[in-house]
């Protein structure tokens, strides 16, 4: 018997597939779908861009100082965030600056993660 996690219409993502290349096309925007679909709920922006600077930068996110912050806050508001949700990958409310799930998101993140799993590539140990 196969498990729903590997039945391939468990993940069926609701958008036709352009946008849903769009949407995985950019590392921030990737990155986005993950923490949504960890979050399970709404995101600020504010709290994505930190997420996201740490990881850019592998620091702490409490270390994360203001310049980096601002910078991952400004392409994350005025680029990104409006992208997802135009193909429908995410719900941005531009008044609030908030991030919520739809039901791609989850669809969108496991095969991001399926995508990183596949593509891992070991440390080479074979003669150099």
């Amino acid at each position: 018997m196969t498990e729903a996690t590997d039945d391939p219409t468990s993940f069926a993502i609701p958008m036709d597939p352009d946008s849903a290349f769009n949407a995985i096309a950019n590392s921030r925007r990737r990155r986005v779908l993950l923490s949504l679909s960890q979050s399970h709920g709404e995101i600020s922006a504010g709290d994505l861009a930190v997420e996201i600077a740490a990881i850019e930068n592998a620091i702490d996110p409490s270390k994360i100082g203001s310049d980096e912050r601002t910078s991952v806050y400004i392409s994350l508001t005025q680029a990104h965030l409006e992208t997802l949700d135009e193909c429908g990958a995410v719900t941005f409310d531009d008044r609030s600056k908030s991030v919520a799930p739809t039901d791609a998101t989850e669809p969108l993140a496991e095969y991001i993660r399926r995508l990183q799993t596949a593509c891992y590539k070991p440390d080479s140990e074979g003669p150099q």
